[in-house]
């Protein structure tokens, strides 16, 4: 994987970025084993984090719990992968656009899911807004 944009800011502040990955219709025991793992490699390689800078929370939704409207998704084969990012600063134009691409190419490579099936949503920067043990992103 190569990086995106480094782990600092041109300020000199970490990045930190966060990803929740939702799964819907689950994985197979095999993609388990180690899956936040490989997705928060995977990230910080783009992202270009530092070791502990990139976190992942993984969660998987039941196919009871997700429905698209006027179609039975599931039997088409379709099981989307959401993922949201919160990082604290957003990257614009055609770096944001290499970057979406090179996270849905490896949470499409790392869940086994095809890359039209992961969804990529970033939330507002965190800075100003985000604290991480009591401090403040800025």
């Amino acid at each position: 994987m190569r990086s995106i944009a480094g782990s600092h800011d041109l300020e000199g502040t970490r990045l930190v970025p966060i990803l929740e990955v939702e799964l819907t219709g689950g994985v197979s025991a095999s993609t388990r084993s180690g899956l936040a793992q490989r997705l928060a490699d995977a990230a910080g390689a783009i992202f270009g984090s530092a070791p502990g800078e990139t976190w992942v929370r993984l969660r998987d939704t039941h196919p009871e719990n997700y429905a698209e409207n006027e179609t039975d998704t599931f039997a088409a084969g379709v099981h989307p992968v959401f993922v949201r990012i919160l990082k604290r600063a957003l990257l614009e134009g055609a770096s944001l656009a290499q970057e979406i691409q090179a996270l849905t190419e490896a949470v499409a490579s790392a869940t086994g899911r095809p890359a039209d099936q992961v969804h990529i949503a970033y939330d507002p920067p965190g800075a100003g807004r985000v604290a991480f043990g009591g401090r403040l992103v800025r």
